[in-house]
C-alpha cells in the first residue's frame, strides 16, 4: 500500500503532523502544570468561600448555607470550636483532615493533610463567638489538572486538532504530488527509450527535483548524441573504406582480365592499388588509436621529456613533404623547460598538425612551428599561410571524420578527418589544451599547451 513514493511521503507527513500535535498537547500540559494560574484560582475560591461562610454563619443561617457554598464553589467547609473540636464538615464522607485545630495562616503555602495522605490548601477565619471556619480545597496536582483539561479543553482541542490534521494532510498530499509527479514523468520518458527519444521532461516541482530532471534531460541528450555519433561513425567508416576498396578491386580486376595491357598502365594500376592500400592502412591505424584512447587502454610512456628534439625530429621528417609541395617549413624554439609526456605520442600530434598545415598551404607558402615557455607549461604554435578555415567550420575541426578539405574548398586528395581528433585526444591525455585560430585568406594557427612535469595533474594509467 505504501510502496510508492507519493504514499510514503504522505504517510511521513501524516506521522510528523500527528507527532507535532501530540507534542503541542504535552507542552500545553507542562505549561499548565508550571503555571500558578490554577493555584491562584484555588486560593481565590477558598478565600471567597471562607469570607462568605464566616459572614453567613455569623448571621445564624446554619450549616445548610455551608453545604450550598460547597456545591457552588467546590470548597470543603469545616467549623471548629475554640477548643479545637470539629463541629461540622460539609463533606463528612471525605477522609478527615489533620491539624485543623491549629491553623497556620502565616505560612506561605498553608496546607493540610487528610487521613489518606492527600494535601489540601486551606484558609481559616475566626468566628465572633469563638472558633474557626476552615475553607479547604485539594491542592492542584497533575491528576486534577488532567481532569480540568479533560473536562474543559478536550472537546475544543480534539476539534481543532482534527481540523488542523485534515488541512495538513491535504497540504501534504499536494506536496507529495508535486514531488512524485515530475519523477513519474521521468520514468515514463525513460521507458520510451530505445524505441524513440522522448521530448525533454518539463522541469517542475521543488528545486531538488528540478535539478534531477535537468540532469536527466542532459544525460538523455548526451546519450542520444552518443548514439547518433556511433551511427555517423559507422557510416563514415563504411564510406571511407568503400572508396579505396572500390579502386583496389577495379584496378586489380583490370590487371587480371588484361585490360591493362602495356607495362605503363599496369604500373599505374599497381601504384593506385598501393596508394589506396596505404590509405586504408592509415585509416585502420587511426581507428585503432581512437578505439584505444576511448577505452582508456592507449599506452603512454610518462617520463620527463625535452620537447626541442621532438619538434626538430618532426620538422626533419616533414621537410621532404614540404619541399615537394613547394612550402617553406621552419622551426623556432627557445630554452624550453621539461614536460612530463610520451615523446612518440607527442611526435604524432605535431606530425599531424604539420602535415595538415602543409596539405592546406599553397606552393610558395610557409609553415612555421614556434615553441616557448609560458606560465605553467610549454606552448607550441603551428602556423600556416593557407586559405584558412571558415568561421562556421572552426567549432568542428576536431570532430571525427569532419571534412576539413571540404570546409576549406581544397582540391587535393581529401583526408579521412581523424588526424586532428587523435591529436586532441593525445593532448588532453597529457593534461594539455589545443585550440585553433583561423580566418579565411589569413591562414590557420593551432596552439598546443602542455603542462610542466611538476604541474601535470591529469594522468592516464600506463598499460604495459
Amino acid at each position: 500500500m505504501f510502496s510508492s513514493l507519493r504514499a510514503r511521503l504522505w504517510l511521513t507527513y501524516a506521522l510528523l503532523i500527528g507527532a507535532a500535535l501530540l507534542l503541542v498537547f504535552a507542552l500545553l500540559l507542562a505549561a499548565l502544570v508550571r503555571s500558578p494560574l490554577l493555584y491562584r484560582s484555588t486560593v481565590e475560591r477558598i478565600n471567597l468561600a471562607a469570607d462568605l461562610a464566616r459572614a453567613r454563619y455569623a448571621e445564624g443561617r446554619g450549616t445548610a448555607l455551608l453545604r450550598r457554598l460547597d456545591e457552588d464553589l467546590n470548597v470543603r467547609l469545616l467549623i471548629v470550636d475554640a477548643e479545637g473540636e470539629q463541629r461540622y464538615d460539609s463533606r463528612p464522607s471525605a477522609p478527615p483532615l489533620l491539624g485543623v485545630s491549629a491553623p497556620r495562616e502565616e505560612a506561605r503555602l498553608p496546607t493540610l493533610r487528610d487521613a489518606a495522605g492527600g494535601r489540601w490548601l486551606f484558609t481559616a477565619r475566626p468566628l465572633p463567638e469563638g472558633g474557626w471556619v476552615f475553607a479547604v480545597a485539594p491542592r492542584p496536582t497533575l491528576t486534577v489538572l488532567l481532569r480540568v483539561v479533560g473536562d474543559d479543553l478536550r472537546a475544543p482541542f480534539v476539534r481543532v486538532g482534527l481540523l488542523a490534521l485534515l488541512v495538513s494532510l491535504g497540504v501534504a498530499w499536494l506536496v507529495a504530488r508535486g514531488v512524485a509527479d515530475p519523477l513519474q514523468g521521468m520514468v515514463q520518458a525513460a521507458t520510451l527509450v530505445p524505441e524513440r527519444w522522448p521530448d525533454p521532461v518539463p522541469e517542475r516541482g521543488p528545486r531538488e527535483v528540478r535539478e534531477v530532471i535537468r540532469a536527466f534531460n542532459a544525460m538523455a541528450a548526451r546519450v542520444q548524441a552518443s548514439q547518433q555519433a556511433q551511427r555517423d561513425f559507422v557510416a563514415n567508416v563504411s564510406h571511407e573504406l568503400k572508396t579505396p576498396l572500390t579502386s583496389i578491386q577495379g584496378f586489380a580486376q583490370a590487371i587480371l582480365d588484361g585490360t591493362a595491357e602495356d607495362p605503363q598502365t599496369q604500373r599505374r594500376a599497381a601504384g593506385i592499388i598501393r596508394d589506396e592500400a596505404a590509405r586504408m592502412h592509415r585509416l585502420v591505424r587511426d581507428l585503432l588509436d581512437l578505439a584505444r584512447m576511448d577505452a582508456g587502454i592507449a599506452r603512454f610512456e610518462r617520463r620527463p621529456l625535452a620537447l626541442e628534439p621532438v619538434l626538430q625530429a618532426v620538422v626533419d621528417k616533414m621537410s621532404p613533404q614540404a619541399e615537394a609541395a613547394g612550402v617553406a617549413l621552419r622551426l623556432e624554439t627557445a630554452d624550453l623547460p621539461r614536460i612530463l609526456g610520451d615523446g612518440d605520442r607527442l611526435a604524432q600530434v605535431f606530425t599531424n598538425l604539420v602535415d595538415n598545415a602543409i596539405h592546406h598551404t599553397p606552393p610558395g607558402g610557409e609553415v612555421s612551428v614556434y615553441a616557448r615557455a609560458v606560465e605553467g607549461g610549454v606552448q607550441v604554435r603551428v602556423r600556416d599561410t593557407g586559405e584558412g578555415i571558415p568561421p562556421q567550420a572552426l567549432p568542428h575541426v576536431f570532430e571525427r571524420f569532419y571534412r576539413a578539405d571540404a570546409a576549406r574548398g581544397h582540391q587535393k586528395l581529401p583526408r579521412a578527418g581523424l588526424g586532428l581528433s587523435i591529436a586532441r585526444d593525445i593532448v588532453h591525455a597529457h593534461g594539455g589544451k589545443i585550440n585553433v585560430h583561423s580566418a579565411p585568406g589569413k591562414g590557420s594557427e593551432f596552439i598546443v599547451l602542455l603542462p610542466l612535469a611538476a604541474s601535470s595533474t591529469r594522468k592516464r594509467p600506463t598499460h604495459p
